[in-house]
């Protein structure tokens, strides 16, 4: 650490502090006396230094950079960060394990969370994405049970595959991503050496009001690297912090990570004819039919001068636009834009805008909203704290008003019926994406895991596999002796006629 000038240790409110080693006690055996205010504030902050951690996304890594436009997108969006080539707009960006606590290896088969705070002249940005494309489920009202399931069983407090996989196999829609997330590309070598991708589509508007429906994905510079099953297991031993360390260290060095943003872009009418939903989060936009265009570049140059301070307690949220930026109608990100500001208010607090990284440093917050717990400015001083006002408080302009889109249906629980092929994209995955290496990986993969469960699970989850490709689902039935034809026959059921033929005892 770098030596600074010698300075006072003081309490919390400045006042000098002359002894930093000895409680105030009577005489030198004590007691304690009640007066030695310096131990009751240094106990007392002490007890409060652990903030709840994340739900999802607990353990985590931070840097700082900026990122820079390299083409003209401004007849796509009116977003002034990005209106013109060359324009650079500082960033701070977390990456994150998803479903494990604070203290799990970076090494564990999860997603990886890749969220970016663009620091903006019209407030702060934030792109809440994955480093995979897709995501097991596309309604928010499954989300708590599947987080459940990731993380330990109520009764014994252990992890638990069967939890895992007995959710998977009764969610189709998940083959997908469960796919990816048991391949290599579970396990990334690096923060460094992995793409980050929106998963979610976003809407953006131009100055004229034509908008247009977007994904972005973050590819990096340094290349894809995975680990294998066993290199991973070795590393959650060996280094459970390696990310974390590689990602400090590289920038300490002076070798900073890079990604390239790349978006792929339909217009409404393209949308409509599209052959996939493009407001399913279980569906890519296969590039050949939607060719991404290089839009800008991303560099993370700067760490933290403090974990807590500045990753800890930095707070993303897909609810945080600018002007030219809107979202979908989407499922999943219609429930992440109310979830993730509630959890923020429960785990740092109503004003935790205010926290110097979550400020909008290049944008200055001018609202109504006063008082609350840690209100740390100026809460508006003696200005009216309502509007409408006639006294010169902020007001609404209303260009900043995003064009509308059509929306029509009733009310109700609707199922996600429209384009809904759930094996088309997984199975074209493991077919023509991944090397023959890749396939026998996966399936390594998964015969660890899911030879952990009941017999009735593991029948119905490979009927999944076998409808998404037959080699995929035979593998794997090979590999956990399963008899190969109730696997067939089960996959060639539906859903709930497959259910009904595995109960679990």
């Amino acid at each position: 650490m770098a030596k600074k000038k010698k300075e006072t240790l003081t309490g919390a409110f400045g006042h000098p502090i002359g002894n930093d080693l000895n409680s105030v006690t009577a005489g030198p055996r004590g007691p304690v006396l009640m007066q030695d205010v310096h131990l009751l504030e240094k106990l007392s902050h002490f007890d409060r230094e652990r903030i709840p951690e994340r739900v999802v996304h607990a353990k985590g890594a931070g840097a700082y950079g900026y990122f820079e436009v390299t083409a003209d997108v401004t007849k796509y969006t009116r977003a002034a960060f990005l209106s013109k080539v060359g324009k650079k707009t500082d960033v701070f960006a977390r990456f994150s394990t998803v479903g494990g606590e604070k203290g799990s290896a970076d090494a564990e088969r999860d997603p990886r969370g890749f969220a970016l705070k663009f620091y903006t002249e019209e407030g702060n940005y934030d792109m809440t994405g994955n480093n995979t494309p897709v995501f097991f489920i596309r309604d928010p009202l499954k989300f708590p049970d599947f987080i459940h399931t990731q993380k330990r069983d109520p009764a014994t407090n252990l992890k638990s595959p069967t939890m895992a996989w007995d959710f998977w196999s009764l969610t189709p829609e998940s083959i997908h991503q469960v796919t990816i997330l048991f391949s290599d590309r579970g396990t990334p070598a690096t923060f460094r050496n992995m793409n980050g991708y929106s998963s979610h589509t976003y809407k953006w508007y131009n100055a004229k009001g034509d908008y247009f429906w977007v994904q972005y994905h973050f590819k990096t510079d340094q290349g894809i690297r995975n680990l294998t099953g066993p290199e991973a297991a070795a590393m959650c031993g060996k280094d459970p912090d390696h990310a974390t360390r590689d990602l400090h260290d590289a920038i300490a060095r002076g070798e900073y990570p890079s990604w390239t943003l790349e978006m792929q872009i339909l217009t409404p009418k393209q949308a409509e004819k599209f052959g996939w939903d493009i407001f399913d989060i279980t569906k890519v936009w296969p590039h050949k039919e939607v060719p991404p265009i290089t839009v800008g570049k991303l560099v993370l140059n700067r760490n933290p001068e403090n974990y807590f301070a500045e990753v800890e307690q930095a707070a993303f949220n897909p609810s945080n636009l600018v002007p030219g930026i809107g979202v979908s109608p989407d499922k999943m990100l219609q429930g992440r834009l109310f979830s993730y500001h509630d959890t923020h208010l429960h785990r740092l607090g109503p004003n935790y805008h205010l926290i110097p990284v979550n400020q909008p440093k290049n944008a200055p917050e001018k609202s109504y909203q006063r008082d609350g717990a840690m209100r740390t400015d100026h809460n508006g001083g003696g200005g009216p704290n309502y509007w409408p006002n006639s006294f010169g408080g902020p007001a609404p302009d209303n260009t900043s008003i995003e064009p509308p889109i059509p929306l029509d249906g009733q009310g109700g629980r609707h199922e996600f019926a429209h384009k809904n092929d759930d094996f088309v994209q997984p199975g074209n995955l493991y077919r023509h994406v991944m090397t023959e290496q890749d396939r026998a990986n996966l399936v390594s993969n998964i015969l660890g895991s899911l030879g952990q469960t009941p017999k009735p699970i593991q029948l119905r989850q490979c009927a999944l596999f076998y409808k998404a490709d037959a080699d995929y689902g035979t593998r794997v039935a090979k590999g956990l002796g399963l008899d190969l034809t109730k696997v067939k026959t089960l996959a060639s059921m539906t859903q709930e006629e497959r259910v009904a033929a595995t109960p679990v005892k």
